[in-house]
């Protein structure tokens, strides 16, 4: 008999960073502690993520009173050359889509307006998948 391996799952398709952009479209007034129980990570982690979306272009930080104010930067784009001429809104609107908590309530108020929806795409060619 085969011994059963365990899938593995220490990999994933979406990033931290990629999820952590969709926390701020979904709450631009996200805690840096909200942010991180999101992701499973340390305070710590999830502060020096937004600092690296911050320090690239994909988000700027206010202060209002005690707490920060996130905003998504606009036609941002992949950093990948394979993904670059894409626009990031189009994986964080997926993102934002997929959020359980949306499909009961409904689009969050005022958070996906802080991002333009996607432009329609053209046509997509059939690649068989």
């Amino acid at each position: 008999m085969e011994p059963v391996v365990a899938p593995r799952t220490s990999w994933t398709f979406v990033t931290n960073h990629a999820r952590i952009l969709a926390m701020i479209l979904r709450d631009p007034e996200s805690r840096l502690r909200d942010l991180a129980d999101g992701c499973g990570l340390t305070e710590r982690a999830a502060g020096a993520i937004v600092r690296d979306l911050e320090t690239a272009g994909y988000l700027t930080r206010v202060r209002r009173g005690r707490r920060n104010h996130y905003e998504i930067t606009p036609g941002t784009l992949f950093r990948h050359p394979a993904e670059g001429y894409h626009e990031v809104a189009n994986l964080l609107h997926l993102l934002v889509d997929l959020d359980p908590r949306a499909a009961a309530t409904g689009p969050p108020s005022g958070a996906v307006s802080a991002m333009p929806a996607p432009a329609a795409r053209p046509p997509s060619r059939d690649i068989g998948v």
